[in-house]
């Protein structure tokens, strides 16, 4: 009776915490600027609007998913609906969760990602929140760096995906690329990730290659079996190593000196 009674008083408006947003959309363009062989898979969470005593549950299904199938379904543009109706309970958007996804190899396993963000609040501190400029769209920039390592006992090339916020001074966080809205700023914007990729890659971890002028060369450690292979200081002995395409290099990334 409840929802009855409210569409007769509102007609075809959605209900909104600030009112009826007759003539305004009620959904928000997702999309991303990123570099060649990335793609992002977004997942939208939905809750109860303020002021709804309904409640939903996950086999209700209230998130919506985008590009789950990034590597061959992919669309940069998504649209996301910043309110929802399930089972006669209107929801409010509350969080988008973002992977950025990478394939560095042509098999299956040669990808990886990191993950982040877009936060979506009633009230937010401007200092916070993110500014539109004057087309509508907002930017949230980032940069992904390649991290590589080896694997396995003839040391395999794998390399793991790490991406920072890139501030307003362009400077290189420590936090991820996050952004974050209030619900009335959404409805007919765009919000915008914009990822670059760090020029150079660089070891995983420790103390395990060598810089050199062209390269990089990987420290033998005890042997083959050393899967650490730590340096210790001993910067002439080096270990061959496994591209993703199954060649046997010397240095990374240029394979031959």
């Amino acid at each position: 009776m409840k929802q009855i009674l409210k569409a007769l008083l509102l007609g075809p408006c959605i209900v909104l915490t600030a009112g009826c947003a007759t003539g305004k959309s009620e959904s928000f363009t997702f999309t991303a600027d990123l570099p060649p062989n990335f793609a992002y898979y977004a997942i939208a969470k939905y809750a109860p609007a303020k002021d709804e005593t309904c409640t939903v549950t996950l086999d209700d299904n209230p998130y919506l998913g985008f590009n789950r199938e990034w590597r061959t379904e992919y669309k940069p543009e998504s649209e996301i609906p910043v309110y929802r109706t399930v089972k006669g309970c209107l929801l409010a958007i509350y969080k988008i969760d973002l992977e950025i996804n990478a394939t560095y190899g042509k098999t299956r396993g040669d990808f990886s990602g990191d993950t982040t963000a877009v936060i979506v609040l009633e009230q937010l501190e401007e200092q916070y929140k993110g500014a539109f400029d004057a087309t509508g769209e907002n930017a949230i920039n980032g940069q992904c760096q390649w991290l590589f390592r080896t694997v396995g006992p003839k040391r395999y090339i794998r390399k793991l995906l790490e991406c920072k916020k890139i501030d307003d001074q362009g400077m290189v966080t420590k936090g991820r690329p996050v952004g974050a809205y209030t619900l009335d700023q959404l409805p007919g914007k765009t919000v915008k990730l914009k990822i670059k990729l760090a020029d150079e890659e660089r070891p995983g971890w420790g103390d395990t290659w060598v810089k050199v002028p062209n390269g990089w060369k990987r420290c033998m450690g005890k042997g083959f079996e050393d899967q650490d292979a730590y340096c210790f200081g001993n910067h002439k002995d080096f270990s061959s190593f496994k591209m993703p395409d199954g060649r046997s290099c010397t240095i990374y990334p240029g394979c031959t000196e």
